[in-house]
């Protein structure tokens, strides 16, 4: 009795369990992908495709996702890697790589390890683009390295269907003995530049203060010059207007003599008043400071023949 009442509950026990089952395995093969992911799903195997985002049904136990990628831009920092210039200075850098997974198949298949892989591809290609440049060289030129590393990596991951964006140097790192001496130049080098710009300001504060006592002097010179050309026009016009002065004078007195010889013309002055005449000029020439006055003969006649008057007229 016992045994038929077990049997009968042993049979809906084991189809509730095969159904849990059932259920779990169909909610196990419902598979949804989130943006910016991708999943490889093998069949058997083999590859059977790749899932973007949205739902998706796989067959249980036959198929199996192989693969879970991330297609979002992802950055990786590597430790310094050792690297010798073609100078033979030996320095560590660190770089930073953005790369992006570009088909999940080839990622998948493509290496065993993608990671690693980046990580040996990008010391071994520093490696050989540091190897060809020296020291200085080097340190300015950060932007022609990655450059060149960009280029190299990103052809070298394509069979792994990963592209490579971008890559950085991050750190340059060379020896403590190159550091103090690069130190010890760029100190020199300040002190050089320091002494060119105190001497370079001396020499400007000298020409500047030989320029200015230069203009000094010409504005000297030409307010002298000036000044002599304004006392010689003064002394000029003090001389025109003496000379025209006396030239008015001269004239004046030149009119009056003219004035009174056609008066005395007018008034029939015979010899004997001329003659006169003639002294007074004379008088008025022996009242200067002369001391020797030459007269004429004929004044001297002149002069016998008044004073012979002279006498008759007292006789």
């Amino acid at each position: 009795m016992y045994g038929n009442g077990f049997s009968n509950l042993l049979g809906p026990v084991l189809l509730i369990v095969l159904a849990i089952i059932v259920i779990c395995i169909l909610i196990s093969c419902i598979k949804i992908v989130p943006q910016a992911q991708a999943l490889v799903v093998e069949r058997l195997g083999g590859y059977q495709g790749t899932w973007g985002v949205g739902v998706h049904f796989k067959v249980p136990i036959i198929d199996r996702v192989a693969k879970r990628v991330l297609l979002k831009e992802q950055v990786v920092d590597f430790e310094p890697q050792p690297v010798i210039t073609k100078d033979n200075v030996t320095m560590r850098i660190d770089t930073v790589v953005f790369f992006q997974i570009t088909d999940p198949k080839l990622f998948a298949y493509g290496v065993e390890n993608p990671l690693m892989a980046i990580e040996n591809l990008t010391a071994t290609t520093l490696r050989n683009i540091i190897g060809d440049m020296e020291l200085d060289q080097t340190l300015t030129s950060r932007e022609v390295i990655n450059t060149k590393m960009r280029a190299s990596l990103d052809q070298a991951t394509d069979p792994w269907g990963i592209k490579v964006n971008r890559v950085e140097l991050k750190n340059i790192l060379p020896p403590a003995q190159i550091v103090d001496a690069m130190e010890k130049q760029m100190k020199a080098e300040r002190e050089r530049r320091e002494a060119i710009l105190i001497a370079e300001g001396e020499k400007k504060s000298a020409i500047l203060r030989a320029e200015g006592k230069k203009e000094a002097a010409i504005l000297d010179a030409e307010a002298e010059k000036t000044a002599a050309i304004l006392r010689a026009e003064a002394e000029k016009e003090k001389m025109i207007k003496e000379a025209e002065g006396h030239a008015e004078a001269i004239l004046k007195v030149q009119e009056a003599n003219a004035q009174g010889i056609r008066l005395i013309k007018e008034a029939g002055a015979d010899q004997a008043v001329l003659t006169l005449k003639s002294f007074e000029a004379l008088s008025k020439v022996a009242d200067g400071q002369a001391t020797k006055i030459i007269i004429p003969s004929e004044l001297q006649n002149v002069a016998g023949l008044v004073k012979a008057v002279q006498e008759v007229a007292a006789e």
